[in-house]
């Protein structure tokens, strides 16, 4: 089986078993989107008002923001694989629970161990929270982490702001930018 036929069974098999209480106020699950194959893992909060109406992760906004740096440093969506901690939309686009993370966070985990990736890029501090729950975003934000994990082993982290962030604070999409470019030098790095 491929990397994508086995995350399309594992998507089926969530999409029927997860425990989320976000499922009683979402339109539809959000199911990770882009290259199974791919080297990149970006995980994201969790989806919003155009995700749940799409059911395809950063299609909003922040999804064009991203695209846009995706371009900057030659990369484009369908290199990448993206998805979010959280694969139900919020009511009001509010932060996830922990219990909301927590009742997503299998799928979450056999996603990234389908694709093996070889550098997982956190898009804010939700997602950077549940691999570094200690550590605050604007300390690390651009910064290569390895560490070993119970679920992946040796692993090969970023954190970064998310790009929702950019679209509120113009000074912030400086710093994104910059941090972005980083991405294919830590590539060659690990």
């Amino acid at each position: 089986m491929t990397k994508k036929e086995k995350l399309d069974e594992l998507n089926k098999y969530w999409q029927e078993n997860c425990k989320c209480e976000l499922r009683k106020t979402a339109t539809q699950a959000v199911f990770g989107d882009g290259n199974a194959e791919g080297e990149v893992v970006f995980i994201g909060e969790a989806p919003g008002k155009n995700e749940d109406k799409e059911g395809r992760p950063f299609v909003g906004a922040a999804g064009k923001f991203l695209a846009e740096m995706l371009d900057n440093i030659g990369m484009k969506r369908e290199d990448i694989y993206i998805t979010n901690i959280v694969k139900y939309r919020p009511p009001n686009n509010r932060d996830p629970e922990p219990e909301e993370k927590e009742a997503c966070n299998e799928w979450l985990i056999n996603e990234i161990k389908i694709i093996s990736p070889k550098l997982i890029v956190f898009l804010g501090r939700h997602s950077m929270g549940r691999f570094f729950p200690t550590e605050k975003i604007s300390d690390i934000h651009g910064k290569l982490l390895i560490k070993n994990t119970k679920e992946f082993g040796k692993q090969a982290f970023m954190p970064l702001y998310h790009p929702a962030s950019a679209l509120y604070n113009g000074g912030m999409r400086e710093i994104l930018m910059k941090d972005f470019k980083k991405i294919p030098l830590v590539l060659k790095k690990i």
